[in-house]
């Protein structure tokens, strides 16, 4: 792990890299030539952290940042606070000593004067782009003449392409994040934490909770641990015993990335020296089953069609396939195509709809459903990797996604 001012720096300069190298091409991709960003002092907007420096953890009151792309530039404005650590990265286009704030928006505006002024208020219902309050938007309405609020547009799309794309040096250390999430895992699938006939799947998620504690980074949700055997599936207070599989499903945040994994390990019973090897090819056809929808992941193919021609391609190899794939980045459900969800096994719409673009981050997240002779009933083979599309194709950010980790239980 770096130290924490190290870990700042990092994302001080993807911060930079966000604002100089991909906010501009997006906006102009959108077709937004003014983003108007506002929220109040702890009710963050979800794009808070995507924008601004580590070192401003909070908005500052009223925090009012403003985007204008104009002539092939853009320029950021900070029309709040004044913060030494904010103003690193945006101009300083208001004093509180001389002006009222939202006479200085209006100000600010008027100066850009742009054909449209994008707002964080989701007209399709995406979470991270439908930040503005209530309050804050009818204060923009009452405080904001007529002629300017009927530009008013949803940030729906150009906050969609710069919270799932990601910079140069995200890219460069996704794998790092990748390798301390591995690191839990594989210390959570292992001799010393899980005695078979004694540990239970709750134990090993709290062990996986402290270790995360431990590194002074955080999950973004509860680990999952859960086991299946000839009794099906078991969560919570269930004992591990030999012939069990177990599955984890983890996710962390560091340096401001997320990260989403299920792995699988198998207990092995007094008497076998590895897992059955009808367990082992089910594993080998969830792989192809992964290798399937990385191949469909191509850049400008829609989520959709991504899903169906995915789940059509693994059903006529014999499969019995699930694919719920989603993007992960700054959040782990994050901005970007929905690719099937668990619950809804069908293309979505609206969502479902959107692109796929190049340096941009997934949870390839999957699933098969097997009969297994040793459990004499139908069993889930649950996986999902952290992965990067670029124009080379899919990859992965950790390695050995092929394996079940076995477990001999000597204690």
């Amino acid at each position: 792990m770096r130290k924490l001012n190290e870990q700042y720096h990092i994302q001080d300069q993807i911060l930079k890299e966000r604002l100089d190298q991909v906010l501009g091409e997006v906006m102009e991709e959108c077709g937004i030539e003014c983003w108007l960003f506002a929220c109040r002092e702890y009710n963050e907007d979800p794009i808070f952290r995507c924008i601004t420096p580590a070192l401003y953890p909070t908005a500052r009151r009223l925090t009012i940042l403003v985007f204008a792309r104009k002539d092939g530039k853009t320029e950021c404005l900070n029309l709040g606070m004044p913060d030494p650590f904010l103003n690193q990265y945006y101009k300083q286009a208001y004093s509180p000593k001389e002006e009222e704030q939202f006479a200085a928006v209006e100000r600010v505006l008027r100066e850009i004067n742009p054909k449209n002024i994008a707002i964080n208020v989701s007209k399709d219902g995406y979470a991270y782009t439908d930040g503005l309050s209530h309050a804050l938007y009818e204060e923009l309405m009452e405080k904001l003449p007529k002629d300017l609020t009927d530009r008013f547009v949803s940030s729906d799309l150009v906050g969609i392409r710069l919270l799932e794309t990601r910079t140069p040096t995200e890219l460069e250390v996704y794998p790092e994040v990748m390798d301390v999430a591995m690191e839990i895992i594989e210390a959570a699938f292992s001799d010393e934490v899980i005695i078979p006939g004694k540990t239970t799947c709750r134990e090993v998620m709290d062990f996986m909770a402290q270790e995360v504690n431990n590194r002074g980074i955080t999950t973004w949700f509860n680990p999952t641990i859960d086991l299946q055997n000839e009794n099906g599936m078991q969560e919570e207070d269930a004992v591990i015993n030999r012939g069990d599989l177990v599955h984890c499903d983890f996710g962390i945040i560091y340096l401001n990335l997320c990260t989403d994994t299920q792995r699988l390990c198998y207990i092995l019973k007094e008497d076998e020296e590895d897992m059955p090897e009808e367990l082992k090819q089910a594993m080998k056809r969830n792989n192809r089953f992964q290798d399937i929808v990385r191949s469909n992941m191509k850049i400008g193919a829609t989520g959709n069609e991504v899903f169906v021609k995915s789940v059509e391609e693994g059903k006529k190899e014999g499969l019995r396939p699930f694919l719920y794939t989603h993007p992960c980045g700054l959040f782990g459900h994050s901005a970007g195509p929905t690719i099937g969800l668990w619950t809804n096994q069908n293309p979505i719409p609206v969502k479902g709809d959107l692109k796929l673009y190049n340096h941009t981050s997934y949870a390839l997240e999957l699933s098969i459903l097997e009969y297994l002779d040793m459990y004499k009933r139908d069993t889930y083979i649950f996986t999902e990797e952290t992965v990067v599309l670029t124009e080379e194709g899919v990859s992965f950010l950790a390695e050995n996604r092929d394996r079940i980790k076995v477990i001999r239980g000597g204690k």
